[in-house]
């Protein structure tokens, strides 16, 4: 049966010259044979940990941050798992990794990613980052914002590659289209609701 696991692993998170420490949400979506995890965060054997003995089939990141995207290769050199990312990430990519790694795979909008028999939507939510997406998975009545959607509202906006309009018009577009009780599972801190934040954001 599909269901989501979920850790929880401290480090930092580094741009524009300023370095600050973060807690960020480790997401493991898939059934007891394979799974796929979600973002890629400080600590490998953190995220190892919630998947368990289980297949990883991609390793999908919702934008390239370091604190999401600084374990992806690690983890895929340990699991075999490939990358999906956006490629309008590629300069915050480089950031973290300079030009000699590369992820493995595109995502797009409306892209579909299957695991345990259910499929992960892609929206691409730019905003935040330019190529920064959420994952929907109807089946589980869920979506998977990254940075985009917190309890609370927008990520946030004001450092290299951001947009603040455009993070507000992401979500009114491609988020509030979804069904109010949908569970909003976010890349640091509480789980909120797709209702939630529409009331807070008015």
């Amino acid at each position: 049966m599909l269901r989501v696991d979920h850790g929880v692993v401290t480090g930092t998170f580094s741009l524009d010259g300023q370095t600050f420490d973060v807690d960020n949400n480790i997401w493991v979506v898939g059934d007891d044979d394979e799974c796929v995890v979600i973002d890629a965060p400080h600590d490998v054997e953190a995220i190892l940990a919630v998947v368990g003995e289980r297949q990883v089939r991609a390793i999908i990141c919702t934008h390239a941050h370091d604190d999401h995207v600084r374990v992806a290769p690690g983890l895929r050199d340990r699991t075999g798992a490939p990358i999906l990312l956006h490629p309008a990430e590629w300069p915050l990519w480089e950031l973290t990794h300079g030009d000699g790694v590369w992820w493995n795979i595109d995502l797009a909008d409306g892209a579909r990613i299957e695991v345990g028999g259910s499929v992960l939507e892609v929206l691409h939510t730019p905003g935040h980052a330019p190529g920064a997406v959420c994952l929907h998975v109807p089946d589980l009545n869920c979506v998977f914002t990254g940075d985009t959607l917190f309890n609370g509202g927008p990520g946030a906006t004001g450092r290299s590659f951001s947009d603040a309009g455009l993070i507000v018009e992401s979500i009114r577009e491609k988020l509030f289209a979804l069904p109010d009780a949908t569970v909003v599972h976010t890349g640091h801190g509480e789980d909120t609701t797709i209702e939630a934040e529409r009331s807070r954001m008015g």
